[in-house]
């Protein structure tokens, strides 16, 4: 009687959460759009406080139902929720005034410290466990930048995560895993291709949170060699996106601070997916490691098996790390560009900022083939010196100053896009 007593309240709890986050995001589009709390990364501005409803109902429901004495979560499961929930806090003042990233990572890292249980995981491992907490959940968030991607992994991680705290007789954590997964059933509803609001940082931060704070929960007790493999299996799909950001900026040369569309979304993008067979193939990838992950766990495979795993996802972040993400930059009308100009009466080269007009900038092949070739000629319809000084600011690189011509010559200058 108390098993089926315990499924029919954590199936009116999940029922709940998500018929509530569908209905809340969907009354929150309109505010996030009027006080422009949108994410301008994309092609048209998307809302961002689609977390905003996640993070409410999620709390919510699982505090009502532990009042009420339905679902009870316990100490354990009550401190990783507030803990949660002040992490999505520090997510939301992100989305509305852009702090930093190392400021995000400190905040989770603090939140996560007053998670991990010490007297069981011991000093050294208690703070290795934060600092994958931390960096993790940063993971969670890099899946935003697709429509629907951060949603689906994140309910097939919930399930997982979930199970094993089952199998551990955590029922807190599980049923606060099950309230999460429902509410993000319940998101995915908006967030589906073309969203129309995205979790932001605040849902994405208590997301991936409260998946990896339970996950360290549920494996806690266990060897650190085989509870790491675990670890990585149930969230392989953020880990490897993070590791493969990492490595394509660093190879390139670029600061890790800054965005581009280089991501595994971009990159299945670039290589002829559909934006949903994005969200298939990165969910399917996610369950097929969540699946080994709780295998691993209950003790059905080996810790071998968590290899496989890995192996899987390097080869995977190598194979991407092939595909062409960062084109040469483009220029906007009238930007500066850097040419190469000879000062009157000596040889050495020096670099002056030349303006392209609107014409030039609209067929640059034609004008960068007449500028090697060294034609002279004047374009149709320019006469006089208008006609004269528009064709010798469109061409470069200029070969002597003279004194009609207003060229600035000074010391390298560098290109500014915008």
């Amino acid at each position: 009687m108390s098993v089926l007593y315990g499924i029919a309240a954590a199936t009116v709890t999940a029922t709940a959460s998500f018929l509530l986050t569908a209905v809340l995001a969907a009354l929150l589009r309109a505010p996030a759009l009027r006080l422009a709390v949108v994410d301008r990364r994309r092609r048209r501005p998307v809302p961002l406080l689609g977390g905003v409803a996640v993070v409410l109902v999620t709390a919510v429901v699982a505090w009502a139902g532990d009042r009420a004495g339905v679902v009870p979560l316990g100490p354990a499961a009550g401190r990783l929720l507030a803990a949660a929930t002040v992490v999505g806090a520090l997510g939301l003042a992100a989305d509305v005034w852009r702090l930093r990233r190392r400021w995000l990572l400190a905040g989770t890292a603090v939140a996560a410290a007053c998670v991990v249980p010490y007297g069981e995981t011991g000093p050294v491992a208690g703070a290795l466990a934060v600092g994958w907490v931390a960096l993790v959940t940063g993971a969670f968030r890099g899946l935003d930048h697709a429509d629907g991607v951060v949603g689906t992994v994140g309910v097939v991680t919930a399930f997982g995560v979930g199970a094993c705290a089952a199998v551990e007789l955590m029922d807190g954590p599980a049923v606060l895993l099950l309230v999460l997964a429902a509410a993000l059933a319940g998101f995915l509803l908006h967030n589906w291709h073309p969203a129309r609001i995205a979790l932001g940082a605040c849902g994405s931060l208590f997301t991936g949170f409260l998946l990896t704070g339970a996950a360290v929960l549920a494996r806690t007790g266990y060897g650190p060699v085989g509870g790491a493999g675990v670890l990585c299996a149930l969230t392989a799909v953020p880990v490897a996106d993070a590791v493969l950001v990492l490595l394509s900026r660093r190879l390139a040369g670029r600061p890790l601070s800054r965005g581009g569309p280089d991501h595994l979304a971009h990159r299945l993008r670039r290589l002829g997916l559909t934006a949903q067979g994005v969200v298939v193939v990165l969910g399917g990838a996610a369950l097929c490691a969540v699946v080994v992950g709780v295998l691993a766990h209950t003790g059905r495979v080996g810790g071998q098996a968590a290899l496989w795993v890995a192996g899987g996802a390097a080869a995977g972040v190598l194979g991407l790390l092939r595909v062409r993400v960062y084109g040469p930059a483009r220029l906007r009308r009238g930007a500066g560009v850097r040419a190469p100009v000879r000062r009157a009466g000596r040889g050495a080269r020096a670099w002056a900022v030349v303006r392209r007009p609107r014409t030039a900038m609209r067929r640059p092949r034609t004008v960068v083939r007449r500028a090697r070739a060294g034609v002279s000629q004047a374009p149709r319809g320019a006469t006089g010196a208008a006609g004269g000084a528009s064709f010798r600011a469109a061409i470069f690189p200029v070969r002597q100053a003279t004194s009609t011509e207003n060229v600035q010559v000074g010391a390298p200058l560098r290109v500014r896009n915008g």
